[in-house]
């Protein structure tokens, strides 16, 4: 079926189930409440009718400045339906980050979250040209200042006659601009990526055939909605009729599982790490008995995913004993996620193969993918029933990928992004006949399913002449369970680098073990003896990489990298040049204490 908009697809989707839930979330005090299609398509289409009689219309550019609420789809959509374009902002996005979104777009108006959201808001409304009005979805927050109102206040304004709405809503067209979604800016200046309502609703269609959503599904809303990801899943939920559950605090995913029992749910490679961690870790608690049967369970989850991966039935014997180990062990594995999940989406980062082995074996679907915001998220997916774990799964429907002479991924196809907003430079280096340029290395497997191998522009010459891929060094050292985050070093340098973040509950135990003393955990990971067993650790991992590659010296820091710390993105990407910026003195320490003693070849 063909729409000419996103807010005509929902409404034709709220025609059609009416009094389901559309929407679910946790309210102040923890229970859960619903809103029905019904209800969701009142409200969002209240809301456009005040937005038009404060004359916003075609081509104005609002903000969305939150954390996940249902208020952030429901403005979404207000947005869209007059023809407007809506511009997210990250909830944790710095001042001086929003301020240049604002700048650059001429906004007027901004939707704020919380009290993190408000006070950032209050100081753009003094420090931007543009900037007149914020409206606030929280109704507790004190609101003195006469430019900020509350969202339910602003809802209940004057509107304007529905047959003016009903006018610009005839006048779209799946070509108008839906959005312009500013890049994390991980190197350089942020760009803004323009894409249209067609390139969302081509990306629907196109999910359609390649995953098995039905409107009986329940999503969690947990990654942000300011980014593509969870904004095109989210959506991609709609378009399917599934129901979705928004989550306002990403940090209260696991706790929220069980309570929401989420069928389905789009995620990011760092979800599955922490969660392999927290297994790990409760596994070296039990008894040997308990443990083998463990190891027993998943290793029949592997025997089972061989098979699975092509699409082959299980042998008589192997699916007996897979019933057995489900009931054992798998079944209680899958708890974690609710109990009900079935399929989890994941990209945005590399996944490592064990990883997706391990839960892939619990029976739990992971369509791990590569994508972009200038592809309106996936390029390429696993399918459900047939995929290679060592790939980012086949080419989505419709969508054309090559690779050039250095073998960067080129990506063609109406889900492709129009161009960065006022960046013609910009986007003449990134679109050539049509063909987005990504930036990235990539390789085609036998069966012609896509493997993303480096960030080209991330690669690392050494000053010896050796181009190094930090992301190949960081992805096998966090192999290593005692590290959480690593981040390489030595572009120019003689040999390489790394700051490791380590799980500070296991050098805890490691000290306990060991009896050793000390003042605190700076302290504790300056100990001799901690450092030589992390030591032994990495050159075991590091076995097989060429000299040139290895890691040579390392310094343990106890606090993680964070987005409060501007050494994260939004999307829990390691922010490299911020960590090297800020960790100069000892960077360069790690390079003094070896001047002149030579050089790695």
């Amino acid at each position: 079926m063909k729409y000419k908009s996103i807010p005509d697809m929902i409404r034709q989707r709220a025609a059609h189930y009416q009094n389901r839930d559309a929407m679910r979330y946790f309210n102040a005090a923890g229970a859960i409440e619903s809103k029905s299609w019904n209800t969701m398509t009142e409200e969002y289409t209240k809301l456009s009718r005040v937005l038009l009689a404060q004359n916003f219309g075609i081509g104005a550019n609002i903000g969305i400045f939150s954390q996940n609420l249902p208020e952030w789809t429901i403005t979404e959509l207000a947005i869209l339906n007059i023809r407007a374009v809506v511009v997210p902002f990250f909830a944790t996005a710095s001042r001086n980050q929003c301020k240049y979104i604002i700048d650059e777009t001429g906004m007027h108006m901004l939707f704020a979250g919380d009290q993190q959201q408000l006070d950032i808001a209050l100081w753009l409304l003094d420090n931007t040209t543009t900037l007149q009005k914020v409206v606030v979805y929280n109704d507790e927050l004190d609101l003195t200042d006469p430019r900020c109102v509350s969202f339910s206040s602003y809802c209940k304004s004057e509107m304007c006659a529905p047959a003016l709405l009903e006018a610009q809503q005839q006048l779209a067209t799946a070509s108008d601009l839906a959005t312009i979604i500013y890049t994390s800016g991980t190197t350089g200046e942020p760009k803004g990526v323009m894409l249209s309502h067609d390139n969302f609703l081509y990306s629907f269609s196109i999910h359609d055939d390649r995953l098995d959503l039905t409107d009986k599904d329940v999503s969690m809303t947990f990654l942000p909605l300011s980014h593509i990801f969870e904004r095109t899943w989210t959506l991609l939920i709609f378009y399917n009729g599934c129901t979705n559950f928004y989550l306002q605090n990403p940090k209260e995913v696991i706790q929220s599982l069980p309570k929401a029992q989420p069928t389905v749910m789009c995620t990011v490679p760092r979800f599955f790490e922490k969660t392999y961690d927290g297994i790990q870790d409760e596994y070296r608690r039990w008894p040997a008995t308990k443990r083998a049967i463990f190891r027993w369970a998943i290793a029949t989850g592997y025997k089972v995913i061989d098979h699975k991966k092509n699409n082959e039935s299980l042998p008589l014997m192997l699916n007996i004993q897979h019933k057995i180990a489900d009931r054992l062990v798998l079944k209680k594995l899958r708890q974690i996620f609710g109990g009900n999940m079935r399929s989890m989406p994941c990209s945005g980062a590399s996944l490592p193969i064990h990883l997706l082995r391990f839960f892939s074996a619990t029976g739990v679907v992971i369509n791990y993918g590569y994508g972009a915001t200038e592809t309106t998220a996936s390029v390429s997916c696993f399918k459900t029933d047939r995929y290679e774990f060592e790939s980012c799964g086949s080419i989505m429907p419709g969508i054309e990928v090559k690779l050039d002479n250095n073998n960067e991924i080129l990506v063609r196809g109406r889900t492709v992004f129009s161009g960065y907003y006022k960046k013609p430079d910009e986007t003449t280096k990134a679109l050539t006949d049509g063909w987005y340029r990504t930036g990235d290395e990539g390789a085609f497997t036998a069966n012609g399913n896509l493997v993303m191998r480096d960030r080209l522009n991330d690669l690392m010459k050494t000053s010896i002449g050796k181009y190094v891929s930090p992301q190949k060094i960081e992805t096998l050292l966090n192999q290593e369970p005692l590290l959480e985050q690593v981040v390489v070093f030595g572009d120019n340098r003689k040999y390489i680098t790394a700051i490791i973040i380590p799980v500070m509950e296991r050098m805890v135990a490691l000290a306990q073990k060991w009896e050793l003393k000390y003042a605190d955990n700076k302290q504790l990971l300056l100990h001799e003896r901690i450092r030589a067993h992390v030591l032994e650790k990495i050159e075991i991992l590091q076995t097989e990489l060429a000299d040139y590659e290895k890691v040579r010296e390392f310094a343990l820091l106890p606090e993680p990298f964070s987005i409060e710390s501007n050494t994260l993105t939004s999307t829990l990407k390691t922010r490299r040049r911020a960590i090297e910026t800020q960790h100069a003195a000892l960077i360069a320490g790690m390079y003094n204490q070896h001047e002149g003693a030579g050089e790695f070849v």
